[in-house]
């Protein structure tokens, strides 16, 4: 793939409402595959997410997804977008994350997140009003652990080994979609990912950085949520579209006021879901016209399992953008 065009990326989130025809395990092992799959075809970045306590069982264990991608890979990079830090034990988190970053030899990246869903706060027993407050304290915890030098925690010694693979450690985001969240990256001295492609948040990151004397840098989301390749959009449709509806559905049902993001789609039926372009079934052609038109900036997302999908519909459109799109790039 040339530097000038739109990044391809793969996108798991392995939910299964009761209306799938494919099992959990055939989910999770074409997981793997793609993942795969798209690193031998140029794909720059496999992401995943993390949710709890969801009834189509959303990945939970997302590092734990991350390292199985990681042992099957050598030089695709994953992204866990967002990691839920408020919700985990820092000393914990940074074990884990320097585990996975050493099995995939330096191509792990994180984006934090506070977590917006009442229930997940509810299920860890975590004050949600605290969230801002526990996300920065446990990135400074991690901070020190990811030294490997012994520091005092909560007034107990603690030590973190093995140290990550990457220096000082792990490519570390923070994401959310508020002025807060931008001048809080800019304060911990870190970069930022949005969920949404705010131009004003650059602006107040910016802001931010130059009062606390932070070289840093943002990236802005640009592209659609899903997209999928085939020779018969319309027959396509009709096969994606209960799967595109409930992953807009269920998704928008989780926002919270002041909760903003790229790919929130407020849908009854699946025509409002075709009309909102965060959906995006293509044909060839189509496709190599939107790759053009998102440019360098821009994030091609397969999500070849999307809203439980059957396998082998994902496979086809990879297939598809394998032979009928990828040749016209190079």
């Amino acid at each position: 793939m040339m530097s000038d065009m739109a990044m391809p990326t793969i996108r798991f989130d392995l939910r299964l409402p009761e209306f799938a025809t494919t099992t959990r395990d055939a989910q999770y092992a074409a997981a793997l595959e793609q993942a795969a799959w798209a690193e031998q075809h140029g794909f720059a970045t496999a992401v995943l997410s993390e949710h709890h306590g969801t009834d189509d069982g959303y990945v939970s264990s997302p590092l734990v997804m991350a390292a199985a991608i990681a042992a099957r890979t050598s030089t695709i990079h994953i992204t866990i977008s967002a990691l839920l830090v408020p919700l985990h034990n820092p000393l914990r988190l940074a074990e884990d994350i320097a585990s996975v970053d050493i099995i995939s030899r330096g191509r792990l990246a994180i984006v934090a997140g506070l977590g917006y869903r009442v229930e997940e706060f509810e299920m860890f027993g975590i004050d949600r009003s605290k969230r801002g407050r526990i996300l920065e304290e446990n990135i400074e915890v991690m901070r020190k652990a990811w030294t490997g030098e012994e520091f005092e925690y909560q007034g107990r010694p603690a030590k973190v080994t093995p140290t990550p693979f990457t220096k000082p450690h792990p490519l570390l985001f923070i994401g959310g979609s508020t002025e807060i969240a931008a001048r809080r990256a800019a304060r911990l001295n870190l970069p930022m990912f949005p969920a949404i492609g705010d131009p004003a948040l650059v602006d107040i990151y910016n802001d931010e950085c130059a009062k606390v004397g932070y070289q840093g840098w943002i990236m802005l989301p640009h592209g659609p949520g899903f997209v999928h390749v085939t020779e018969d959009p319309e027959k396509a449709w009709a096969q994606i579209g209960p799967h595109a509806l409930f992953d807009a559905e269920t998704y928008s049902a989780w926002q919270t006021p002041g909760q903003r993001s790229n790919v929130h789609v407020k849908a009854q039926t699946v025509d409002d879901v075709k009309a909102s372009g965060v959906y995006r079934i293509v044909t060839p052609d189509e496709c190599v016209q939107l790759i053009d038109e998102l440019g360098p900036t821009g994030a091609l997302c397969f999500h070849p399992l999307m809203g439980g999908m059957d396998p082998d519909l994902g496979w086809e459109s990879l297939e598809l953008y394998a032979t009928k799109v990828l040749p016209r790039l190079s």
